[in-house]
């Protein structure tokens, strides 16, 4: 057993590492002059939602690892013979979560590539009026004294295109994430049918004795690498080290503790995930906080400025807050998994007294509704409390990163 959880630590921190990786690729790609969405945290998790449905919903590529688990077998030609359609998809399903890279890929990989804290800081810098918006067009005129525009100027407008821009942040990442989710489901039953790959089970023997090993080596060796780099950088890092190095030192331990507490806390509440509620809450507060101490204004005192500037006001301070944020609160909050559970608590069903069977027939969505609900409302309360006191105070100031 420990064997078993040491393979699957390894796994989390591997994955946790590309996923990370994954989604500030995603991030920096899609914010382009004339982007017509404003947010790129959203495609990161559309993304990471459709794998993570993919993944869900997928009854072959675990197969061999589960009749080997059943009969005793090692992987070897017996297995083929068996068809995934004699194993009920509950019990396989059940079983696949018990499999270190399966976990890997899903509360590893799909929890790091999506970003719930990321989520509630856009669509409250969109109630601000502070969400960066890629540059479009040039400076007007010619005149040299005409400062130029910068991603994170805006200018002021009604407070009702505020909540407009905050409903287009929440509504458009929820369609895109739960939307991409299905579509994932489907994806996987459409490969089912017509038996694309033929032979895409995954055999045991490969599994067990060369990748769980080698992940070991892996995920260790990348974090220890992560480690080393922010504590021995190259010569003219202050450019790049802040961009992402920061975020994969601290990506593993938000996954992490991620699973840690999903794995104890969601079974409290059949009809709640109150883990995956309470490390996107938490991260959601870490993120604000984490976001205020980066554009906060140090005053114009100098001698205010330089005492700051060596306690924690400087570059190498904003990075590793950029860091916290994009890689622990990053990896500690996630989309993919929120809206499994929100899909998966809309298909629960309830008995239906008109049934003479006293079977349940009908679907019972109060508890989607109630967990979605809640989850918005609690990370835009936080956001508005923690970041609003600071917004609507001093207000923020540009990064120095």
């Amino acid at each position: 057993r420990w064997l078993t959880e040491f393979y699957t630590i390894s796994y989390l921190i591997f994955f946790s590492i590309w996923g990370t990786l994954a989604r500030l690729g995603i991030q920096w790609l899609t914010f382009y002059p004339g982007a017509p969405i404003i947010t790129p945290v959203i495609w990161a998790n559309m993304a990471g939602s459709w794998l993570m449905g993919f993944l869900s919903e997928d009854q072959d590529l675990f197969l061999n690892h589960h009749l080997s688990s059943t009969t005793g077998g090692g992987g070897g030609g017996s297995e083929k013979n068996h068809h995934h359609h004699n194993i009920p998809k509950a019990t396989l399903n059940k079983y696949k979560k018990t499999i270190p890279l399966y976990i890997g890929l899903t509360t590893g990989f799909c929890g790091s590539f999506t970003s719930f804290s990321s989520f509630a800081r856009d669509f409250f810098l969109a109630l601000s009026n502070n969400l960066p918006s890629p540059i479009s067009h040039s400076a007007a005129g010619n005149n040299n004294n005409t400062p130029s525009p910068s991603p994170s100027s805006t200018i002021g407008r009604n407070a009702g295109y505020s909540v407009q821009a905050l409903l287009a942040i929440i509504l458009s990442t929820l369609a895109l994430s739960l939307g991409a989710y299905i579509i994932g489901l489907h994806t996987a039953s459409l490969f089912a049918n017509l038996h694309f790959p033929p032979k895409k089970s995954l055999p045991t023997s490969l599994i067990r004795k060369f990748l769980d090993p080698l992940f070991i080596f892996l995920g260790w060796g990348c974090w220890i690498g992560a480690i080393l780099l922010s504590a021995l950088p190259p010569s003219h890092h202050n450019t790049w080290r802040g961009q992402a190095l920061f975020a994969l030192l601290f990506a593993p331990l938000g996954t992490l503790l991620r699973f840690y507490v999903s794995l104890r806390m969601n079974s409290l509440i059949a009809w709640f995930p109150l883990g995956t509620f309470a490390v996107n809450m938490f991260g959601t507060a870490i993120e604000g906080m984490c976001y205020d101490l980066q554009h906060v204004g140090i005053g114009s005192n100098s001698h205010l400025r330089h005492l700051l500037h060596h306690i924690g006001g400087g570059r190498t301070a904003c990075q590793i807050l950029q860091g916290v944020m994009d890689g622990f609160c990053g990896c500690l909050t996630t989309v993919s998994t929120w809206v499994g559970e929100i899909y998966a608590l809309s298909s629960l069903l309830q008995k239906d007294g008109d049934d003479d069977d006293g079977k349940k027939k009908k679907k019972n969505l109060k508890f989607a509704y109630l967990y979605g609900g809640a989850s918005i409302l609690g990370g835009l309360g936080l956001m508005v409390v923690i970041m609003g006191s600071v917004r609507w105070s001093v207000g923020f100031e540009e990064a120095v990163c």
